[in-house]
């Protein structure tokens, strides 16, 4: 490139543009369907700069989870002061954590930084399963994390275990939300995906009495591998972006419900495969 060439293409950009920065903290999924792989790629087709600081390393493809090998909680802090101080955080989400060290670290890395937006999604059992984190680890995360995030993110199995009673039809959802609420959390979206019927319904509820009733025609698909990272990644890119609360959950859902479609009929692996994250990157999407 000439010299002029050189300068006409630098003073095209502003000193002063820059992405919108997400950070990631969450497990690797070996499948590339669920974890910081799907998080990635929502980030992108949204728009967002992707970051990541990896919890534990999974060996797992679409049948399910073989064995997990957690990160040093060490290597995890040095990981996420290294993107807090060079580039900078604009919302952060949080999957796998597999440690009270790696939780308490997270929520020491929050306070040090006054990173301005967490969504939680308190992944607790794998789709095929595996338990991803104990009893201890989850008494913990409520206690350091629940208050600190704007929005905690548990589906049906996830809530159930944190309540410690089932859910067990879409009326049930408000008053568990309620009580996620007195766990310590500011927002709850408690995704009702694991209930019978021909409806999703997805339940919205805050302290500050914002409240949002969501519901779509179940989508016939085997494909939905990383369905709840997808949605904690996306509402954190609406946050990042300055989107109200209910506004970025709602876009997200939509943007889940796009996705599901578009990946309903493709084969990946044997077992339950990714949704298509990229389908927004399509010309003709």
């Amino acid at each position: 490139m000439t010299d002029s060439a050189a300068s006409s293409s630098s003073s095209a950009v502003s000193p002063a543009a820059r992405y919108l920065r997400v950070l990631s903290i969450a497990g690797s999924d070996s499948g590339g369907g669920a974890g910081i792989q799907a998080d990635l790629k929502t980030m992108l087709a949204l728009g967002c700069h992707g970051m990541t600081a990896i919890t534990a390393l999974t060996a797992q493809n679409t049948l399910g989870v073989r064995a997990v090998h957690p990160v040093p909680v060490a290597h995890l802090i040095e990981e996420m002061d290294a993107v807090a101080q060079d580039i900078g955080v604009d919302a952060v989400k949080t999957g796998m954590l597999p440690s009270a060290e790696a939780v308490l670290a997270v929520a020491q890395a929050l306070d040090r930084y006054q990173w301005p937006h967490l969504v939680l999604d308190p992944v607790m059992v794998s789709t095929s399963g595996h338990r991803l984190m104990d009893d201890s680890t989850a008494t913990v995360l409520v206690r350091e994390l629940f208050p600190r995030a704007s929005l905690i993110t548990p589906n049906l199995d996830e809530a159930e275990a944190l309540l410690g009673h089932r859910i067990c039809d879409a009326s049930e959802l408000e008053p568990a939300a309620h009580e996620l609420l007195a766990l310590g959390a500011r927002a709850v979206l408690l995704k009702g995906g694991h209930l019978p019927g021909e409806e999703v319904v997805d339940l919205l509820l805050a302290r500050d009495g914002t409240q949002l009733r969501l519901s779509s025609p179940r989508l016939a698909s085997r494909n939905t591998h990383g369905t709840g990272c997808t949605l904690s990644a996306a509402v954190a890119c609406g946050l990042a972006g300055g989107l109200p609360l209910a506004q970025a959950v709602s876009e997200a859902r939509a943007f889940i419900v796009q996705a599901i479609r578009g990946g309903a009929g493709v084969q990946v692996g044997q077992g339950h495969g990714p949704l298509n994250h990229g389908l927004r990157l399509l010309p003709s999407a």
